[in-house]
């Protein structure tokens, strides 16, 4: 006994099968549903549609997962990389050269405010001490302050001993470069005085030398001068920024050091050195 099929053309009228009993060899084959006006071929994209009533039953729809949350709109997120930015331009050389400040050194000026200094600083300090003293032919302190009463100043023995302590002191300081501002302001303060003093012996505006001014009015320009610069680097001055870089304070100790000799004037002599 075998179960290899035969051919039905070699059966027997008694092994035919009757009726209608079927054999699962009959349909080999799965039938697919035939094409008709009612069912035609899908040919576009919503003729695919599974869930639309006219799906075409040719197709078989596949389940797909759709995760919680999945029917609401995908928000775009932008992020910002390094190309999105603008390149900057590389500058040219000729622009670095124009916008850089090369720093430079200060070459000779501290040289130059130390020379200031010493003919400044070193004229003050000899005429202070022929005054206070005496030395190299000098009137001394009692021959200044009879020259002081002289001319009509009041207080004439404290007046000399101000001015004299005052060219000494200033003119000291100054060639040292210490305390340079109000070393300058007091020699400036005497040369005022001593500026209306000569001018005041003789009538008119008087400059030239030995009757004139210029002497007097030159130490007090200079003076002057060495407030608003500062000493310079070569002074025992030289750490301090204003000794370098003087700025307003400087600008008030010159105008303080001329209202001082301006007030001296006025209240202790109060003539006009200009008639």
């Amino acid at each position: 006994m075998t179960d290899e099929r035969k051919d039905p053309s070699e059966l027997s009228d008694a092994d035919k099968p009757t009726g209608n009993v079927s054999s699962p060899y009959d349909s080999p084959t799965e039938q697919f549903p035939t094409v008709s006006a009612k069912n035609p071929l899908p040919r576009t994209d919503d003729d695919l549609d599974f869930g639309s009533t006219n799906a075409n039953s040719l197709t078989e729809q596949i389940p797909t997962y759709r995760a919680p949350g999945a029917d609401q709109p995908t928000v775009a997120l932008e992020r910002e990389t390094a190309y999105d930015a603008p390149i900057a331009a590389v500058p040219t050389a000729e622009a670095v050269a124009g916008t850089t400040e090369t720093p430079r050194g200060r070459g000779t000026l501290d040289l130059g405010l130390l020379a200031l200094r010493l003919a400044v600083g070193g004229t003050a300090l000899v005429h202070g001490l022929q005054k206070l003293t005496g030395i190299w032919n000098g009137p001394g302190l009692g021959g200044f302050e009879t020259m002081l009463a002289d001319a009509g100043f009041q207080q004439a023995k404290w007046m000399a001993i101000l001015g004299a302590v005052g060219e000494v002191a200033g003119g000291a300081l100054l060639i040292l470069g210490l305390l340079t501002p109000v070393a300058a302001a007091s020699v400036l303060a005497v040369m005022i005085n001593a500026w209306a003093l000569r001018q005041a012996s003789a009538p008119g505006l008087e400059y030239f030398a030995p009757a004139g001014t210029e002497y007097e009015m030159l130490l007090g320009i200079c003076a002057g001068v060495i407030i608003l610069t500062g000493p310079g680097r070569i002074s025992l001055d030289g750490r301090r920024g204003w000794a370098t870089r003087p700025f307003v304070g400087s600008l008030v100790v010159l105008i303080l050091g001329i209202a001082a000799g301006v007030c001296t004037w006025i209240f202790l002599n109060g003539a006009n050195p200009l008639i």
